[in-house]
């Protein structure tokens, strides 16, 4: 096998399949000193202030001349003029393709009576404020299966209780933007599909008022929904003791249900990477993105987010955007970003992380280049702020930080219902209600943490898998784990902690 993997035929670097040793000759040139697996080195010699390719595309200039056979990393290659990179050619639209011939694929769903369809059976225990954490762990503690496995046992279609807690809710401007996001993100988790019934735990005094934020809403107390403060149910003893009896209250209802064949149509996917390496483009990214293009084809959808981390690949989404104004309105959450980041002192190379430099991703630019490809190559339809309820069919973006956490955290609270979290690096990750698929970019990944990851996409970069054959495999355990199947991140417990609404303004 060749050592190292060449992207397009006129790019100015390398891939190392693993480590290169000095003296190594390949493609022509004599490699320089080590070059770890991922990394980049050298196809030809580079100029300093020169543009450099992978992928055909600019990720960087050179800060220096570089050999053919250099290792390119952060020594020598960074954004270029000013830090801003390059200008980028938008092109509104100029890569639309007709739409796809519909295709048909089923899974076994829950329906609910609204007509939406879940993939999980949960009771949700949400917070309005930080200060009601500890009360409504201690609700959803009392139906745990591992510490108190009569709880639900007479109730077994109910897949489990969460606590979703977070840091805020008040110490902030009591309306505006921030309050706005948290009272979106809280919405679309209180009605989200994959729940069948919520409690929302307050304290009473907060900024965010539970009365206010159903009154934003339209939400209203009913047979599933259920809201109460600490302070009017008489303290910590009382409020938990009250909550579990809501609780038990709710779960007949909740567990007569049943799974039944339901259309692709009903899965919409919440599309991320954490933990990149430099083959999270070459592998599991665009084996992601083949995956996204069956989804669409079936009449489902995809949404693709982390807007810094499409920083610098930009143009090639609002190619493909529908109109216009869809590809006008990311350039102008993308403006946002970059004043938002001045603002706060920082700049949009502050990502990658380090951990990405150490799996071999120099600039935001070369990152944000292999992260687009998870969202596959179907025209993009609709652009949405963090949380909003995602309407449109087939491929979307939704603005969010590149965290983790927090942009998994908007994608299900717009009805994301399954997610699919590819990784270089390594993550340990979930994020109840939806189930979480994590994808390996490289099989020495896969084999160092295999009890995390679901899919080894790494034999793409073997030599033994094509991105379409594990595009077609990734579709088929997408739609397992909407019929039931538990993934990694479920069998280990993970998704209560990982609720992280995104925390805009000053905090008072």
């Amino acid at each position: 096998m060749n050592p190292t993997l060449r992207l397009h035929p006129d790019d100015d670097v390398l891939i190392a399949r693993s480590q290169l040793v000095g003296g190594l000759f390949v493609e022509g040139v004599s490699v320089r000193g080590l070059v770890p697996p991922g990394h980049k080195l050298a196809a030809r010699d580079i100029a300093a202030g020169a543009p450099v390719r992978r992928y055909n595309q600019i990720i960087g200039f050179a800060t220096r001349p570089i050999a053919a056979g250099e290792h390119v990393h952060v020594h020598n290659l960074d954004m270029g003029p000013d830090k801003g990179g390059f200008e980028r050619d938008y092109a509104f639209g100029a890569d639309l393709k007709p739409e796809a011939a519909h295709r048909q694929a089923s899974f076994m769903g829950i329906r609910r009576a609204n007509g939406r369809v879940a993939t999980r059976n949960y009771i949700g225990v949400l917070t309005s404020v930080n200060c009601s954490a500890t009360v409504a762990r201690a609700i959803a503690e009392h139906f745990s299966r591992r510490s108190n496995p009569a709880a639900l046992a007479a109730f077994p279609n109910v897949d489990g209780v969460v606590a979703l807690t977070h840091g805020t809710g008040c110490g902030m401007a009591s309306d505006g933007l921030g309050m706005d996001v948290l009272r979106r993100t809280l919405s679309g988790y209180a009605t989200h599909p994959n729940f069948a019934g919520v409690l929302v735990v307050g304290l009473g005094c907060e900024g965010n008022q539970i009365s206010a934020w159903q009154a934003a809403s339209g939400l209203a107390d009913g047979t599933q929904l259920h809201s109460f403060n600490i302070q009017d149910t008489g303290g910590t003893q009382q409020t938990v003791a009250k909550g579990i009896a809501l609780i038990e209250s709710m779960l007949p209802q909740a567990n007569a249900v049943e799974r039944t064949p339901c259309g692709a149509e009903h899965i919409l996917i919440g599309l991320q990477c954490g933990g990149s390496d430099g083959y999270s483009g070459i592998s599991a990214n665009p084996a992601l993105g083949a995956a996204v293009d069956l989804l669409v084809a079936h009449g489902g959808s995809a949404i693709l987010s982390e807007t810094p981390e499409v920083y610098g690949a930009e143009h090639l989404l609002t190619r493909r955007a529908a109109s216009r104004a869809v590809g006008e309105k990311l350039i102008e959450r993308i403006r946002w970003w970059e004043d938002y980041t001045q603002r706060n002192g920082g700049e949009m190379n502050n990502n990658p992380s380090p951990g990405n430099k150490a799996g071999g991703l120099t600039t935001i630019l070369e990152k944000s280049l292999g992260a687009v490809a998870k969202g596959g190559t179907t025209n993009l339809r609709a652009v949405y702020e963090y949380a909003e309820p995602v309407r449109e069919r087939g491929f979307v973006f939704m603005d969010t930080p590149g965290y983790d956490p927090v942009s998994v955290t908007g994608q299900v609270a717009g009805g994301a219902n399954v997610v699919c979290f590819t990784t270089g690096r390594g993550s340990a990750y979930g994020c109840a209600p939806a189930p979480s698929l994590k994808l390996s970019t490289n099989s020495a990944l896969w084999q160092r943490q295999a009890d995390d990851i679901d899919i080894n996409c790494g034999e793409i970069v073997d030599g033994s898998a094509t991105i379409e054959a594990m595009g077609q495999r990734i579709f088929e355990r997408v739609l397992a784990a909407a019929s039931g199947e538990r993934t990694r991140s479920e069998q280990h417990g993970y998704g209560q902690n990982e609720f992280v609404p995104w925390q805009l303004g000053a905090v008072m």
